[in-house]
């Protein structure tokens, strides 16, 4: 996003940001006054006296095998929501501590901001925003709460897990725009109803989207570790430097013309 504003192509001047796991903390910073220039900088900070969390191959093997098991989708979000309550993980109030110091602030902006999560126990779609009365922090570590790495979040007694097991983008919640630009480090759909083409075509006739998904530079840049913050500073200069080559197709979406 700040490689597309030096391009010309302002996205903080989106009427709904809809934010999805980590996109839920990229919406916050993004909406929070701070100049897209300073953000972009935070990220290139040195990341050591972070928490880091490996992947294990067995542990995406499992998050696959339970979200794709047959049946209801509902359920099957359920069977791993479940699987997610009774994960080692560290703890919610360490989680929430972290998830804190990534957010410039922690009130909800003006704006509109959707941000997503998964009720843990009934795999029910959640969408929290600044009427549903439960503070921001809350709702974004709820929407990164990815399942068997960290822990669900409680919110007024119940368990929420990442919203990324819903969809990796939710870009349907994007109802009476007719603009939408997707910005989609990942793009990985589980099953057919949650590609976000499919999403993006329910909005209706007339809307102009873009999926902005990472090149081969931005992919290496991320590394295999996803959660890995040591991948941190590669990923943003990345992305920084696609936003080159996307910014003439985006511009043309977003354009009022």
């Amino acid at each position: 996003m700040a490689g597309l504003a030096q391009a010309g192509v302002d996205l903080t001047s989106a009427d709904v940001v809809v934010g999805t796991s980590a996109g839920s903390v990229a919406g916050s910073q993004i909406l929070s006054g701070v100049r897209l220039e300073q953000l972009y900088a935070r990220q290139l900070e040195d990341p050591t006296a972070e928490v880091l969390v490996m992947i294990s191959r067995l542990t995406l093997l499992r998050f696959a095998l339970l979200l794709l098991w047959p049946g209801d989708e509902r359920r099957s979000r359920a069977r791993l929501g479940r699987a997610a309550l009774r994960a080692q993980t560290i703890s919610e109030s360490k989680r929430l501590t972290i998830i804190a110091s990534r957010l410039p602030s922690t009130s909800w902006p003006e704006r509109k901001l959707l941000i997503t999560a998964v009720d843990a126990e009934t795999g029910e779609f959640q969408v929290f925003d600044r009427d549903s009365g439960v503070a921001l922090v809350d709702a974004v570590a709820a929407s990164c709460a990815a399942p068997l790495v960290y822990p669900a979040i409680t919110i007024n007694g119940r368990r929420y897990i990442d919203g990324g097991t819903r969809s990796a983008a939710n870009a349907d919640l994007a109802t009476d725009s007719n603009r939408v630009v997707v910005i989609a480090p990942l793009t990985i759909a589980f099953r057919r109803s949650q590609r976000i083409d499919r999403q993006l075509a329910s909005l209706g006739e007339g809307v102009r989207s873009i999926v902005v998904s990472p090149d081969a530079e931005a992919r290496q840049g991320m590394g295999r570790q996803a959660l890995d913050p040591a991948n941190r500073a590669s990923a943003a200069r990345a992305g920084k430097n696609q936003a080159k080559s996307v910014a003439s197709a985006v511009a043309a979406v977003w354009s009022s013309n």
